[in-house]
């Protein structure tokens, strides 16, 4: 019995310790497993933004050849047109020299060019009775024509599309029509090498002055005087000022006799411009910057001289916002004006001494400025020139000069025909490209005889030699619009098996998992290479175009055999993607209508209006789905967001911006009017309403699932909500340095401003992802409630049951990996809002409440394995595109958000701002679309990578859709009237959208998903 009592312990000693020791190596087993998982995972997620980076290069390549092809530069010819060569050999047209004229006798020694920037030309006219803030300001180049006729006059100056600066002054001194292509080159121009009037003034010694707008030093770099010259940053469209005081600081006094030696000023004023951008042309602004402009025209009347010629112009005009860039008559209509002290000039040839009353009415194009002042100044005619002579410039005061007419005219043509000659030689063109042209240039040179006539022959003359360069001009331009489509092909078919690829990755019947990358990456890198090589081969045999071409198209070509051979060798195979359910095939259709939908331009322009019955549509059937769901809850919930969904839907659809083609049918909201491009004072009120509404909305949300504990309430209610608060502060600071609302300086003001930006901007992404990256799960433990008595524990102790009931509870549970994912949305939300006018912060606040509401009716109709959620998201995306201020037209982009918490323009940052604002509801989906298959679901979840993989795949196939068929719409629609004007920008805008969407899905979607995932799994483990 002894031994009985001694051993008895030992043994239960013994098995304690062993339990000890078999619960040390399970936890130890834990560890590694959990070590091991973890290593997994991270080597999937790096082998999944490796494949979905060679698809957003796929889609890059795809849009590299087709635009290539579509979008065309014309080949430039390195001709120079020379002092002693004239085009033409006839009495009185001998060579001569610099001194007196080269091709034909000079009138001026001198230039005084002044480019007005958006000079408009109703803003020239007088308007008795306007109570627009642009009419009656700029009074005195219409009342000189009107009193002088012989001394100025003034014409509607016609601008070829594109109309951005950079373009408009290259036709301008080339006298050649720019191409849509050049309008990216807008924020960086480069230098002008073929030939232009700057580079002929250059040619024959004249000292060349320049003063304003920076860009003509990037066209023309090292042509102008260093001493004298003095240029400006151009892009600071906040800036009304500084540009246009040191064009006039430094004008005046080289105007003055005595004052530095100079032939030919070149002046570039930008307040108009400016004010146009800012706060649109109905705004007391504009008014003042064009008082400004008159009194210093005034001034420059009174300072030049007899042999002086002054030349005042706009480059382009404006829209009813203010913006430009586009074909509309309003951004085409410039303004030109010439003054001479001589009375040199008249309007014998058509007896209407009066300037026009509209732009309508005798327009000349600004193509013809360029003949004009060669032949004025006494220099040739540069070689590429399109342009005809404006006739006022030489007709002559009194009775019309037909001679004179006819023989400047005889100049210009025989110019462009030998320009069309050397250019049909090198581009190979047939003679009959231009036949026509070709028989008006014979009966021309009929009429001439060999030397200008007199009166009435001379008048034919000049008429027939008009109707030459007419034609010319025309089949030119026909020319400048053929396609490369080859190329163009190249970048739809790339595209089209991009979106193949994307189908079967996203939405093939047996299920995706994220390890599968790493097969596909193995075979897409061999062929790639075997592509490259085969690529380079053609190259060399000369059956490819170049080098790099060749190269590209070779290593895409491979690496879509690759893919496609590793999906026909899997042995269970990827069955073609067909939708096997109501809410697969309504994916299908809310995808398909708009792209299809894109080949009408009605329907295009209409896009908003199509977007919210498609979110409408979708609203009906989940209130159809959740009617059928099994519990009330379910039920309930379901029927409750779908509602909060379409509420939302229809009080965004009260944002909006008209484009041109939807007026008289659509009021402008954005704006305080469709003539503005500032916040009314009413408006000013959103940003502070959201910053106290939307974190108690998103609350709302995560108290639904008791998620709101932890990270949240830091973040969420406190961070975010100051974070909207100092936007709001900024924008009623903005708007007070609008309308001078503060008795205080503007550079206070304005480093105010941008630090408040700087300052939000600072929060919502390195504070905001430092806290998303080491923030715990959004969860909280319960621990078990006190006995009834009061004691927090029992003064004596009681057995124990054999198995305690555990009554820990995890709040949030539900929805750890949602939730606590959420908060990255809100850092891009935070950014974005302040990248928007108040308007556009309400659209993107809605959208954040439409995606939670999304969120809730996937999980009560149990649809996040289908596609309906990212397709919904992107439609989402693309309609509040619009809600935000933007079309897809050049001038809704609204360029000044670049210097929201910037004084000057920063590369990369200043075009990475603009992408924000115009694409800030995209991005917001893009980084939202995790949250469709992480919404409430439980922490071990298993295949979580993969199903993310797949809705982000989703989303990427619903704008590869959009992309690829404005990509096609615009290439079969290449010779449409509108192509330019509807198809071609629906175009670039899909195209931006779909890069945007794959580059922010795969670094900071699927990149914030790994720390999601790292942070709950070191909580509940990896499962």
């Amino acid at each position: 019995m002894e031994d009985d009592a001694t051993t008895k312990p030992q043994v239960r000693e013994i098995i304690s310790q062993q339990t000890v020791l078999n619960d040390a190596a399970s936890e130890d087993l834990i560890t590694r497993n959990n070590k091991v998982r973890a290593i997994q995972f991270k080597a999937a997620h790096g082998l999944l933004i490796a494949f979905f980076l060679w698809i957003f290069a796929l889609h890059a390549l795809g849009i590299y050849f087709f635009t290539k092809g579509f979008l065309l530069t014309r080949l430039v010819l390195d001709h120079k047109s020379q002092c002693a060569s004239p085009p033409v050999e006839a009495p009185g047209l001998t060579p001569g020299s610099y001194s007196a004229g080269c091709w034909y006798p000079k009138t001026f020694d001198k230039a005084v060019v002044i480019v007005i920037d958006a000079l408009r030309y109703d803003f020239t006219v007088p308007s008795p009775g306007s109570l627009h803030h642009f009419h009656n300001a700029l009074e005195v180049l219409h009342e000189t024509a009107v009193q002088q006729p012989e001394t100025a006059f003034l014409l509607p100056f016609i601008a070829d599309p594109p109309t951005a600066t950079l373009q408009r002054l290259k036709g301008l001194t080339t006298g050649t029509l720019p191409t849509f292509i050049d309008l990216g080159s807008n924020f960086g121009g480069t230098a002008i090498e073929e030939d232009n009037l700057v580079a002929q003034l250059r040619d024959a010694g004249k000292t060349l002055v320049h003063l304003g707008d920076d860009t003509w030093h990037s066209l023309f770099p090292g042509y102008f005087d260093a001493n004298l010259t003095h240029a400006y940053d151009s892009f600071n469209v906040w800036d009304l000022h500084t540009v246009d005081n040191g064009v006039v600081e430094h004008l005046m006094p080289l105007l003055k006799s005595g004052t530095g030696h100079w032939d030919v000023i070149i002046g570039h004023f930008l307040g108009v411009d400016h004010a146009g951008h800012r706060y649109g042309p109905d705004h007391a602004a504009t008014n003042d910057k064009l008082k400004q402009m008159d009194r210093v025209i005034r001034d420059i009347i009174s300072a030049v001289d007899d042999q002086t010629l002054l030349v005042i112009m706009g480059d382009h005009g404006m829209d009813t916002k203010g913006d430009h860039g586009g074909e509309s008559d309003d951004e085409v209509e410039a303004a030109l004006w010439m003054y001479s002290r001589k009375g040199v000039f008249g309007h014998g040839h058509n007896g209407l001494p009066n300037p026009p009353s509209t732009a309508q009415e005798r327009p000349v194009g600004q193509i013809d400025l360029v003949p004009t002042l060669a032949l004025l100044l006494g220099i040739p005619i540069p070689f590429n020139n399109l342009g005809s002579p404006i006739s006022e410039a030489f007709v002559g005061s009194k009775q019309a000069n037909w001679e004179k007419l006819a023989a400047v005219n005889v100049l210009s043509s025989a110019q462009i025909q030998r320009y069309q000659h050397e250019y049909s030689a090198a581009r190979g063109l047939g003679q009959d490209v231009f036949s026509v042209a070709h028989r008006l240039w014979e009966i021309a040179l009929d009429s001439w005889g060999g030397a200008p006539g007199k009166g009435a022959a001379a008048e034919e003359t000049f008429a027939a030699f008009r109707r030459y360069q007419t034609e010319n001009l025309r089949v030119c331009k026909s020319l400048w619009a053929r396609f490369d489509i080859p190329s163009m092909l190249y970048g739809v078919a790339i595209l089209g098996c991009a979106l193949m690829i994307l189908a079967f990755y996203a939405r093939a019947t047996t299920p995706f998992r994220a390890e599968d990358s790493a097969l596909f990456l193995r075979q897409i890198t061999t062929y790639a290479a075997l592509g490259l090589a085969f690529g380079l081969s053609l190259w060399t045999a000369s059956a490819a175009p170049g080098l790099p071409d060749a190269s590209l198209l070779g290593t895409a070509g491979g690496s879509i055999v690759g893919y496609a051979i590793t999906i026909a060798s899997i042995p269970q195979g990827y069955a073609f993607p067909l939708p096997s359910s109501t809410w697969g095939w309504l994916s299908v259709v809310l995808t398909t209508l708009p792209a299809a939908g894109f080949a009408s331009n009605s329907f295009t322009i209409w896009e908003d209006e199509i977007l919210l019955f498609l979110l409408g549509t979708f609203a009906f059937m989940c209130i159809a789905s959740s009617l059928r769901q099994r519990t009330a809850t379910d039920r309930a919930s379901g029927l409750l967001q779908t509602s909060v969904f379409f509420v939302l839907t229809r009080v965004a659809s009260l944002s909006r911006l008209c484009r041109e083609e939807q007026m008289p049918y659509c009021r402008s909201t954005y704006y305080s009017s469709a003539t503005s491009s500032t916040s009314a004072s009413w408006q000013l009120f959103i940003p502070y309403i959201l910053s106290m509404l939307l974190p108690s909305f998103i609350k709302g949300y995560y108290k639904s699932t008791r998620s709101y504990v932890g990270s949240a309430v830091l973040w969420i209610g406190v961070a975010l909500r100051m974070g909207l608060l100092a936007s709001a502060i900024y924008w009623t600071l903005d708007a007070a340095d609008d309308n001078d609302w503060l008795n205080i300086s503007k550079d206070t003001l304005r480093l105010i401003k941008t630090t408040l930006a700087q300052l939000t901007l600072g929060i919502a992404f390195i504070a905001g992802t430092t806290y998303y990256i080491w923030a715990t799960p959004c969860i909280s433990i319960e621990l078990p409630p006190p006995p009834e008595d009061g004691t927090a524990f029992p003064l004596t102790p009681s057995p124990a049951p054999p198995n305690p009931p555990k009554t820990l509870a995890v709040l949030g549970y539900a929805n750890t990996h949602g939730t606590r994912y959420f908060l990255l949305v809100t850092n891009f939300l935070l950014a974005l809002t302040l990248l928007q006018k108040p308007m556009g912060s309400l659209s993107l606040s809605i959208l954040t409440l439409q995606i939670l509401a999304l969120l809730e009716i996937i999980s009560a109709n149990g649809l996040s394995a289908t596609a309906i959620g990212p397709v919904v998201l992107g439609l989402l995306g693309n309609f509040h595109f619009f809600k935000t201020g933007h079309q897809a037209t050049v001038s809704s982009i609204q360029w000044e958000s670049a210097f929201i918490p910037l004084t000057t323009i920063r590369y990369p940052w200043s075009p990475l701002l603009v992408i924000g604002n115009a694409y800030g509801a995209q991005i917001l989906t893009a980084v939202a679309v995790p949250l469709v298959v992480l919404w409430k679901q439980p922490p071990r979840k298993k295949g979580l990578l993969g199903d993310v993989a797949m809705a982000l795949a989703t989303l990427m196939l619903y704008f590869a859709v959009i992309n690829l068929a404005t990509t096609m719409w615009a290439g079969w629609l290449r010779r449409h009237l509108m192509l330019f004007r509807i198809f071609s920008p629906r175009f670039m805008t899909g195209a931006g959208a779909l890069l945007v969407v794959d580059l922010v899905g795969i670094f900071v979607a699927v990149g914030g998903v790994r720390w999601n995932v790292v942070s709950v799994s070191q909580v509940f483990g990896w499962g």
